[in-house]
Order: C-alpha cells, then structure tokens, then sequence
C-alpha cells in the first residue's frame, strides 16, 4: 500500500480543527494504507505526538489552544520527524513562518486528497522516517550516496559516511531536508544550483514549487553552517562557496 515502509504502515499525525476536513481526510489516508492519528487542536496533538512519535505531522496552521506554527516548533525541539504544514493561503505570512518554525514542506487548501498523499509520499521519499540513516538512503538516490569520506569547506566539514556535519569541530544538528539541501550544494561546490533544480532534487518536486521553502531553508541552513557560507547568486539562486 501507498503508506508502508519496510512491511509496516506509516504513522501520521494529522492536527486539523475543521471537524469535516479532518474527517474526510482521515478516511481518505486510510484508504492509501496509512495509519492517522487525528486530533482537533495543538495542544492534543503535541500530547499524541510524545505519546506515539509518529512517522510524519501534518499540522493545520490555524488550529485552537497551540497553534500550528507553535506546535511545529515544539515538535522540532524534540525530533527532526518530517512536518508538513496546512495553510488556507498560499501567500499567507503563516507559510513563512511555518516553514522557519521548522516545518519541511506545506499544501495550501483546499487539497485534492491525492495531491496530499503525493506531497507525503515525496517527503518519505527523500528522508524515510528522518534521521541520518534515512538522509543518507535518499542521498544515495540522487547520487549522493555516502561514502566519500569528510568534505571540508574552510572550517565546515560534512562526514558523508556518518552523515553528520561540524562546524568548527563542534557538531552541527540538521533536519533531514538540511542535510539533503547541504549535500547537494557540497555535491558541485562553487556551482550555481537554482532554486527549481532545488525543489526537484531536494523536495522531489516533478512540477513547478514555491521557491519560498527552499529560501527559508537556506536561511535557516545559513543560521547553522554560517551566514557566508552559502552565497546568493541573484537571479540564479544560491552556490557553496568552495
């Protein structure tokens, strides 16, 4: 089925407060063979998510007593499990902010169910059920496999065999889609990446993305590795510098 990994099922949290929408797309991911934990608010769904540590959140911005954006935050602080978030908008400040709450990728609504579950399916794709290991197996695909010993770019030295970065000798902690978005720039260092050869080789996408999730996530890859490490080639998108 649409859902299993490894001959089991993934687990999804999914924090809508809509009663109908949270139904309806419940049924619908079970029917894709995933397991759905739905819960009506954040406060709920941060209960649920320490209770069950589920394969991947799905979390509505607008939700009652913690809001989607608090709750993605609260969620990364503990794990690096792959968070798509909900949005009404798509121009809205929340996707921003999701997105540098921590959040991995997002669908705008209304959805079509079958567009949810290829965004799902495109995140386990690229990292599994998160974690270094998974990192890896989705680098590997791209032809980024592990394996290459420690690269180094000044003081940042990324070991592509335990998938770890440190900067500066001290280690580095990074989300799965940060590590997927370092490799790739450490792949041709020096080389101009453009955000869509970006959202196609980091976020899976086949078809046209908003190129906000890969400038919120350079920014926050920034924020870890150092600011002028990445540099902005305007108009083109972003390089290593080697």
């Amino acid at each position: 089925m649409g859902g299993e990994r490894k001959g089991e099922p993934t687990h999804v949290l999914f924090v809508e407060d809509d009663d109908v929408i949270r139904e309806a797309t419940q049924l619908a991911l079970e029917r894709d063979g995933f397991v759905v934990t739905a819960m009506p608010d954040g406060l709920a769904g941060l209960e649920a998510f320490r209770a069950d540590r589920p394969d991947i959140a799905l979390l509505d911005v607008m939700v009652p007593g913690l809001d989607g954006v608090s709750l993605c935050r609260r969620i990364r602080d503990e794990s690096t499990v792959p968070v798509i978030m909900l949005s009404a908008r798509a121009d809205s400040i929340d996707v921003v902010l999701g997105l540098e709450a921590g959040a991995d990728d997002y669908v705008t609504k209304p959805f079509d169910g079958a567009v949810l579950v290829a965004r799902i399916r495109a995140v386990l794709r690229r990292f599994g059920h998160a974690g270094g290991a998974a990192a890896a197996s989705g680098a590997a695909e791209e032809g980024l496999a592990p394996g290459h010993g420690a690269l180094r770019f000044g003081d940042l030295e990324i070991d592509t065999d335990g998938m770890e970065v440190r900067k500066g000798g001290e280690p580095v902690a990074l989300t799965p889609t940060e590590m997927r978005l370092l490799l790739e720039f450490s792949s041709v260092p020096g080389s101009v990446l453009s955000r869509d050869k970006l959202l196609e080789r980091v976020w899976d996408y086949g078809w046209g993305g908003d190129t906000r999730v890969v400038d919120v996530h350079v920014q926050r890859l920034r924020t870890k590795i150092g600011q002028d490490r990445i540099e902005t080639v305007r108009g083109f998108g972003y390089k290593l510098k080697a």
